[in-house]
């Protein structure tokens, strides 16, 4: 099955109601963090990457959760059963969903560092995607809206973890780049060689 045949089997279009929601939302949010700005408590850098954070987690919320059509309550407590299955029984589609779900929440944690504006501790981001991963569970055990299960906790925390690693690595080196440029800028500007 392919990505988008996925995405669409597990999720409806969104109706009027919820499409204008999501944009009151956003709307709202936009100008709280344009306050923040404005006031001086964060920069730009991070009302930017905070504002995407919040659409891109109301629209997980929003695939995972609430555009799903309701089943009967199901849940599996036995951890990496799914890589067990795999294993067994050559399953490839539960494969590419595993790697899905380690996906799903690599933006968040691509934006972690961008938002506290500093670099995330491994630990941290991963713990970050488990946490907002069981949240997701949790609404689509309550709702009925999913199978609960601590592989997509697991696999999500990951997939963030792995998200502000790759952009901790990233800053750092725009840091150094940055520090470089600075630095001969200096060095010409104390020999005198531009005035």
């Amino acid at each position: 099955m392919e990505i988008y045949q996925i995405f669409l089997t597990h999720n409806r279009l969104w109706s009027v109601r919820e499409l204008v929601c999501f944009g009151i939302g956003a709307v709202v949010a936009a100008t709280i963090l344009g306050r923040f700005v404005r006031h001086k408590k964060i920069k730009k850098t991070q009302a930017v990457s905070l504002f995407g954070l919040i659409i891109f987690l109301g629209i997980v919320f929003g695939s995972t959760v609430f555009t799903r059509e309701p089943t009967v309550r199901s849940y599996e407590l036995i951890p990496f059963w799914s890589w067990r299955k795999v294993a067994a029984v050559h399953d490839w589609e539960l494969f590419q969903e595993n790697l899905l779900n380690c996906i799903l929440l690599f933006p968040m944690g691509t934006l972690l560092p961008l938002t506290l504006d500093r670099t995330v501790r491994i630990r941290d981001s991963f713990i970050a995607g488990f946490l907002v991963s069981a949240v997701i569970e949790l609404c689509q055990l309550v709702f009925m809206r999913g199978l609960f299960e601590w592989d997509d906790m697991i696999h999500n925390g990951l997939g963030c973890m792995v998200g502000s690693l790759c952009m901790n690595l990233l800053l750092e080196k725009w840091r150094k780049e940055k520090r470089k440029k600075e630095d001969s800028v200096e060095v010409i500007v104390k020999h005198g060689w531009i005035k």
